[in-house]
C-alpha cells in the first residue's frame, strides 16, 4: 500500500469520525456475560432460530431500514468496506484498498479478486457501477441508501477490479457509508429489477448466507453459501459460516418471544421488556446488549402542522417529557435517557442534557406565552382549537405503548392531549409520503457517523418531519462535505444544538440492541451499527 494511499485514507477516516474518540464503554461489542460460555472448539452445522417482532414487508437490504429485518438480510450481502465496532476505523472487505481525492468528491475502490454473487456472477467494477447507478432510482423505502449517495454523478469502470465513484460536492461521509448494509452490493440482475420486485422477491448478494424462503409477516429463511471465502477481516472464522441455516420468525408479542427462548423453542430473541428480565436470567438466558450509535429514539414532530410550527409549543412539549421516568418504568436495565439527539456511542456526539431536563413550570409558561389557555377538562385551547396531537407508532417498536402512555400522562399535566394511533410497519412508506401525522414515535437511525442527522433532518433529502428550510440545512450539508475533521466537528455540534434547542423532534431514550441468547449459542457479536454478525456464530 503506498504512502500516498495511507495519507489520503487516514485523512478521510479522521474526517469520518469528526476527530472524536469513541468512549471505551461505547466501543465494546457487547456488555455483560457472553452467551454460551466455554463450550470447547466451534462446531460447524446446525440451524439457528431467531425471533423478531416484525417484518418490514421487503427483503432488499438496500431498501430496508427496520432492524428486525436487517438481522437476517445483513447476512446476504457484503459491503465494499467494514467498520470496526471497537475503534470506528473503516477496513477493507470487498474492496482491498481505496483512494479518496483531496476534496472527498471521488472515491476509487480496488476490488479483491475471486468474490462472486450466489448466482455465480463476479463481484467486479461493472456491478459496482450497476449498484450505484440504481440506488438513486429506488423508491421511498430506500431512505438510507439514497441519502448516502446524495449528489451522485456516476461511476467509472477503470478496469475489471477498479471503480471510481464521483459526487457533485464533497461527500466525506461516503466511505463510512460503504460499510453499511444499505450499500451492500447486489448482483447486476438484482440491480436491474424494479424496487417492488426487489422487495417481494429478494436480491442476489455475495454474502455468507443466501435467502431461500420468505413468507411475509411470518418468516425469513437463509441457507449457508457454499464456497464463501471473502469475509470481512473483522470476522474470526475464514471461509464459510459455521451454521447451515438461519430461521427468522416473526413473533409480535414481547412476552411470547421471551417465553420462546426460555423454553428452548428458539435460540435468539430480539427485543425484550423489563418485565421479562427475571425469567430470562433464571432460565440461564444471556442478555447481550450494545447501545445504538446514531440518532436516539424520539417523538418526531410534524413541523408543518399549524400547532407545531410554533417553537414555543415544541419547546413546551420537550420540557414536559420526563425521560428518566420513561426509561426506568419501561425499558430494559441499562438503557439511558437521551442526552442529545445523538447517542453517546456516535462519533461527534455532544452532551445536551442541560437542554433536556424536565421542567413542568417552564412548559406551562411557554404555552401561556403562546396563547394557549387551560379548558374545563384540563386541555388547553386557543382560538376554539384544542391542543390535541395524534402520535403514530408502529407495531415493531418494542415497549412503545407503555412508553407513549406515560408520555401521554406527562403532557396531559401541562394541558396537551396526546392521542395514540398504531399502524403496521408496512404502512410507513405511505405515511412518510403523506405526512399525515402530528407526531411519529421512532427516528432511531443506527449509524456510527453523525451524518445520520442529515439523512433524518435535511430538508433537501427525505424531510420526514416537514422542517422548514433553515440554517440547519447548511450545517448538515457542510458537515457531510467537510474533509478536515477540525472543520467538521463544529458543524456537527451546531446541528445537534439547533435540533435540540428548537425542538424539531423530542429526544427520549438512547436505545440498546438487546438480544436474549440461549446458552447453546456461541460467537454471536455486534457490528458497528449494533446489528448482529452471524458468520462466526455456532450452536452446540
Amino acid at each position: 500500500m503506498s504512502s500516498a494511499f495511507r495519507s489520503k485514507s487516514t485523512r478521510c477516516a479522521l474526517a469520518l469520525i469528526a476527530g472524536a474518540t469513541l468512549l471505551s464503554s461505547a466501543c465494546d461489542a457487547s456488555t455483560g456475560p457472553q452467551p454460551g460460555g466455554d463450550a470447547g472448539p466451534p462446531k460447524p452445522g446446525g440451524t439457528l432460530t431467531f425471533a423478531v417482532a416484525s417484518d418490514a414487508g421487503c427483503v432488499d437490504p438496500q431498501q430496508v431500514g427496520s432492524g428486525d429485518t436487517l438481522y437476517s438480510l445483513r447476512e446476504t450481502v457484503d459491503s465494499l468496506t467494514d467498520q470496526d465496532p471497537a475503534t470506528g476505523k473503516t477496513v477493507p472487505w470487498l474492496a482491498q484498498r481505496w483512494e479518496v481525492d483531496e476534496q472527498a468528491k471521488s472515491f476509487t475502490f480496488r476490488l479483491r479478486p475471486g468474490a462472486t454473487f450466489s448466482d455465480g456472477s463476479p463481484v467486479n467494477a461493472q456491478v459496482v457501477k450497476d449498484n450505484f447507478d440504481a440506488i438513486p432510482k429506488l423508491g421511498a423505502l430506500a431512505i438510507l441508501s439514497k441519502g448516502y449517495v446524495s449528489g451522485y454523478v456516476g461511476t467509472e469502470v477503470i478496469d475489471d477490479h477498479s471503480a471510481r465513484i464521483t459526487f457533485e460536492q464533497p461527500n466525506a461521509q461516503f466511505l463510512q457509508a460503504t460499510s453499511t448494509a444499505a450499500l451492500g452490493l447486489v448482483s447486476a440482475s438484482s440491480a436491474a429489477k424494479t424496487p417492488q420486485q426487489r422487495c417481494s422477491d429478494g436480491v442476489v448478494g455475495s454474502g455468507p448466507f443466501v435467502l431461500s424462503k420468505y413468507v411475509p409477516n411470518q418468516s425469513i429463511t437463509l441457507t449457508k453459501r457454499a464456497g464463501y471465502s471473502w469475509g470481512s477481516p473483522l470476522w474470526t472464522k475464514p471461509g464459510e459460516a459455521y451454521l447451515d441455516k438461519l430461521e427468522f420468525t416473526v413473533i409480535p408479542e414481547s412476552g411470547v418471544r421471551a417465553g420462546s427462548v426460555q423454553s428452548g423453542q428458539v435460540d435468539v430473541v430480539a427485543g425484550t421488556g423489563r418485565a421479562d428480565e427475571p425469567g430470562l436470567k433464571a432460565a440461564g438466558v444471556t442478555l447481550l446488549t450494545r447501545s445504538h450509535p446514531g440518532a436516539v429514539f424520539n417523538l418526531g414532530l410534524n413541523n408543518s402542522r399549524p400547532i407545531l410550527r410554533d417553537v414555543q409549543v415544541r419547546r413546551a412539549i420537550q420540557a414536559a417529557v420526563d425521560r428518566r421516568q420513561v426509561v426506568e418504568a419501561v425499558f430494559q436495565s441499562g438503557t439511558a435517557p437521551a442526552t442529545g439527539i445523538l447517542s453517546r456511542t456516535t462519533p461527534g456526539y455532544i452532551d445536551l442534557s442541560a437542554d433536556l431536563t424536565v421542567d413542568v413550570a417552564k412548559a406551562k409558561s411557554l404555552l401561556d406565552s403562546a396563547g394557549w389557555t387551560t379548558g374545563g377538562d384540563g386541555i388547553r385551547q386557543k382560538d376554539g382549537a384544542r391542543l390535541s396531537l395524534t402520535v403514530v407508532w408502529f407495531n415493531n417498536s418494542q415497549n412503545t405503548r407503555p412508553a407513549l402512555e406515560l408520555i401521554q400522562q406527562q403532557l396531559k399535566a401541562i394541558g396537551v392531549e396526546l392521542q395514540l394511533k398504531e399502524l403496521q410497519v408496512t404502512q410507513f412508506p405511505q405515511l412518510l409520503q403523506t405526512g399525515d401525522f402530528d407526531g411519529l414515535w421512532g427516528g432511531d437511525l443506527s449509524r456510527a457517523d453523525p451524518d445520520c442527522l442529515r439523512t433524518l433532518y435535511s430538508t433537501q433529502l427525505v424531510n420526514a418531519y416537514r422542517l422548514a428550510p433553515s440554517p440547519l440545512d447548511g450545517l448538515l450539508t457542510g458537515q457531510a462535505a467537510a474533509v478536515d475533521p477540525a472543520a467538521r466537528q463544529p458543524l456537527v455540534e451546531q446541528a445537534q444544538q439547533l435540533i435540540v434547542r428548537d425542538a424539531y423532534v423530542i429526544p427520549v431514550v438512547e436505545l440498546e440492541t438487546v438480544l436474549a441468547v440461549s446458552g447453546r449459542v456461541h460467537g454471536l457479536t455486534f457490528e458497528a451499527s449494533s446489528r448482529t454478525r452471524l458468520h462466526d456464530t455456532w450452536r452446540s
